[in-house]
């Protein structure tokens, strides 16, 4: 059977503290009962000491001629008190003959004991030797209670022990006064009820933020994305949690953002090159096929739109495998100068037209570790985007330094350059910056997104730096190969 949160978090919070107040209400039961009994027994001691001092220089009877008699305030020279039924009694030293009983505290229930029995009670033996002392026993005669005794030795004028002042006093059945266990019943109630009312209170304070993160979950599950959770929770886990929600949300409506762009970017990039090729099939099918002088054109198109159509698949098939993790890569030892100055002659075909020159800057050995024909792709990539968009009669340079663990390679024109609010973008899907990079010149849009995806999933890193009007520097890091 499911339930709800915070009656969970009440149940195990109230559970947990009744069992720690369990735990701290038997250890406090412990320490109170021994600190009555220690309390009863310096009492009782105390008392069994002042009427040993107040029968110092007292006469005491002479057993077995005179009975033990239970002490009172009346006698000359003891200084006692009565208790209810406990009292103290005088031992006389030497104690009597075996056949004659001895008097003991009416606490024990019962009259007299033998000089033998007497003898053997811890506490009398230590008086015997000068040490008061205590000691609880169980007393069948008293119902089988606990019965506290407590002997102090009665000494004469040369230090010699004359007797023993001897008392007792009952203890509680229940170890403690009822009034006290009372006390420490009501104790452990109100502290039950202080403890549930705290459990409640956090728990719900805990369980209703949580509650909040369910319901804003359940709805963004249902494709509403523009959920928030507040964030303002004192609670350092909770507010983590919020941030990272809201985080979450963000970045999703970012994604969603992105892919209905990318969506209609790519209906839309499919959608000329389509239709330019079912024109020219329909136009085919109304007769221009049997036209030998007039089909050429409109093959040719065909097959340019065909040939871009494959282009545009290609670059996404690319960036769908880097974006997965799925692109194989080849990774080996590379010279980079080497693979640049080979793509440089191998487009100079392109950059021949407008007599743009392109040159390698690497004065020393690039080797990096990376996939030969991703690079070539990368430098394809930005060669071509600089041939396009360098003056006539400039200079295209690829420069090629080493730093540190890595090697850079900067792809730099003369050009226009990308204005500063086109430079955060530059590396997105179909993003054209305006109007120096258009529809006609700028391709499909996918040449730089490839670029960047192509460098980052063998270990590098890109950016660029283009001052307004003095071109465009494009420069990538990847790892260097030191075998």
């Amino acid at each position: 059977m499911r339930t709800h949160l915070h009656t969970r978090l009440s149940l195990t919070t109230l559970a947990v503290l009744l069992l720690g107040m369990g735990l701290a209400a038997a250890f406090s039961w412990l320490a109170v009962e021994r600190l009555y009994l220690n309390t009863q027994r310096e009492n009782l001691l105390a008392q069994a000491q002042l009427t040993a001092s107040a029968l110092q220089d007292s006469p005491l009877p002479i057993a077995p001629t005179e009975p033990y008699s239970q002490t009172s305030n009346i006698l000359p020279g003891i200084h006692t008190r009565l208790l209810g039924d406990q009292g103290a009694v005088v031992v006389t030293l030497p104690i009597a003959a075996d056949d004659v009983p001895l008097q003991v505290p009416l606490a024990e229930n019962t009259a007299s004991v033998s000089p033998e029995d007497l003898l053997q009670r811890p506490e009398i033996q230590s008086a015997l030797k000068g040490t008061p002392a205590t000691a609880v026993r169980r007393v069948t005669s008293a119902d089988n209670r606990r019965v506290l005794y407590a002997a102090a030795p009665v000494f004469a004028d040369d230090g010699s022990i004359t007797g023993i002042a001897y008392l007792a006093t009952p203890l509680p059945p229940a170890r403690l006064p009822v009034n006290i266990i009372w006390q420490l019943i009501g104790a452990v109630v109100i502290a039950a009820l202080l403890a549930g009312g705290a459990g409640t209170f956090l728990s719900r304070r805990i369980a209703r933020p949580l509650e909040n993160f369910v319901e804003a979950a359940g709805a963004v599950a249902d494709g509403d994305l523009s959920q928030n959770v507040p964030v303002d929770n004192d609670i350092h886990e909770l507010h983590t949690l919020g941030t990272a929600f809201n985080n979450m949300t963000a970045n999703l409506r970012q994604s969603e953002h992105a892919k209905n762009a990318f969506v209609a970017d790519v209906t839309h990039e499919l959608r000329t090159p389509l239709t330019v090729i079912n024109g020219t099939i329909e136009t085919l099918e109304d007769g221009a096929i049997d036209d030998l002088e007039g089909r050429g054109p409109l093959l040719t198109s065909m097959q340019a739109e065909t040939k871009r159509l494959i282009r545009l698949v290609n670059d996404l098939l690319v960036l769908t495998r880097a974006d997965a993790g799925a692109l194989n890569l080849n990774l080996a030892n590379v010279d980079l100068a080497e693979l640049a100055r080979a793509r440089c002659e191998g487009l100079s075909a392109l950059a021949e037209p407008c007599q743009v020159t392109l040159k390698v800057d690497a004065r020393e050995q690039a080797k990096v570790r990376g996939d030969a024909d991703r690079l070539i792709q990368v430098l394809d990539n930005l060669l071509d985007n600089a041939i396009r968009h360098a003056p006539d009669e400039s200079d295209v340079t690829v420069t090629i330094q080493r730093e540190g663990n890595e090697m850079r390679c900067t792809v730099s024109d003369q050009g226009d350059g990308i204005s500063a609010e086109h430079l955060p973008f530059i590396f997105e899907r179909f993003y054209r910056a305006e109007p120096s990079r258009t529809r006609h010149t700028g391709g499909s849009g996918l040449g730089l997104a490839i670029v960047r995806s192509l460098v980052l999933v063998q270990g590098g890193r890109i950016e660029v730096v283009s001052p307004e009007g003095q071109g465009a520097s494009f420069t990538f890091w990847l790892p260097v190969d030191e075998n």
